[in-house]
Order: structure tokens, then C-alpha cells, then sequence
């Protein structure tokens, strides 16, 4: 099994197949992940790693989708997906003409089949992407790293999680990064 640092960049990970379409930043394997399909087998992946690559793949929704499609299919059950990447609301992503696309935990809750699932008998208006893209990814975890002043407020208890909910609503450049973690989940092959 592998594991892969998609879009390393100058941040080549040690123990990882290290991917990025720049010949210049010495990866292990140069491709352009907008380019689909992939070059690896299926199933070959137990873990991912997107830190801070994400947002600049996928600017047209079909190349996003594919690239979701293509990440599924490389992905063994059970495979990990960490990304990371910045708050489209923070200035850090709005000031990078390579960000291409928002990912949020939001986004990427639309891959879970399970909740596309609940969305569907519930008549939820949310767009089932797994149910459409035939991927399935549980969210495991994400958790937002606030800006400065917030995080040090937020840490000492003088910004309450009421208040922070209602300046993140209401304002830029509070959430600096999100950290998703997602599973992928896959059928099991019937038969013994």
C-alpha cells in the first residue's frame, strides 16, 4: 500500500510518493492532478495527503469532481485523506491568484454517501455528490485554526465559542486554515 503527498510542492514528505505537476520542486512522480485518470491502480492508497494543495486543483466543477472520483478510486477502504487547507474567507486564500476552489468541511461532507442518504429521505436541498459521483467519504474529523488575535483570546477563555460562532459568521480572517480528516469507505467484496 502507498501513501502519496499530492501537490508537495517544496514540502516533499518522507516515507510518501511526493506528486506535484512542477517538474522544478523535485517531486517523486511529476503529474497534473487535473489531469484525469490517475496514473496508480485501484485501491493502492492507504493514506492521502493534500496540505495546502487542494485549493488550487479543480477550478472548473467538472475537473473537481473528477479529481474526487479519481481520489476515491486510488484510495484502499479504510484509506485516510488529510487536507489541509486555508478559510476561503481568510486573506491568505483570497489574496493567492492560484486559489482556485473553496474547500470547506462543508464542501466535502456532499461526498458522504450516508448523509447523501439521510439528505434524500429527508428532501434536503444539499447536492448529493457522492450519490452522483459514486464516492463515498466520511468526514472523521476537522477542526478550524483560528487567526491571531482569536486563537489566543479563544485559548485563555476571554472569546467564548457563542462569540467566536458570531465573528465567524460576520467576518473575514478569523478561521486561517481548516484540517479535514476524511475515510474512505468502500464495499466490501462479496464471496469468500
Amino acid at each position: 500500500m502507498l501513501k502519496f503527498n499530492m501537490g508537495s510542492g517544496l514540502n516533499r514528505k518522507p516515507g510518501y510518493v511526493n506528486v506535484d505537476a512542477s517538474a522544478e520542486s523535485e517531486p517523486d512522480e511529476v503529474f497534473d492532478l487535473e489531469t484525469t485518470p490517475w496514473p496508480w491502480p485501484d485501491s493502492c492508497a492507504e493514506e492521502v495527503r493534500f496540505n495546502h494543495a487542494l485549493e488550487h486543483m479543480g477550478g472548473e466543477t467538472k475537473v473537481f469532481l473528477a479529481i474526487m472520483k479519481e481520489l476515491y478510486r486510488i484510495c484502499a477502504d479504510g484509506a485516510l485523506v488529510t487536507i489541509h487547507v486555508p478559510d476561503p474567507r481568510h486573506d491568505n486564500f483570497l489574496n493567492d491568484p492560484t486559489h482556485v476552489r473553496a474547500i470547506t468541511p462543508g464542501v466535502l461532507r456532499l461526498f458522504d454517501r450516508q448523509q447523501n442518504e439521510e439528505w434524500r429521505r429527508t428532501g434536503a436541498a444539499n447536492t448529493p455528490l457522492a450519490l452522483y459521483t459514486g464516492v463515498d467519504f466520511k468526514t472523521e474529523s476537522y477542526a478550524a485554526v483560528l487567526s491571531e488575535p482569536y486563537r489566543s483570546r479563544h485559548a485563555a477563555g476571554h472569546l467564548k465559542d457563542e462569540e467566536l460562532s458570531q465573528l465567524v459568521r460576520a467576518n473575514n480572517n478569523v478561521i486561517e486554515e481548516w484540517r479535514i480528516r476524511l475515510v474512505a469507505r468502500k464495499p466490501q467484496a462479496s464471496g469468500a
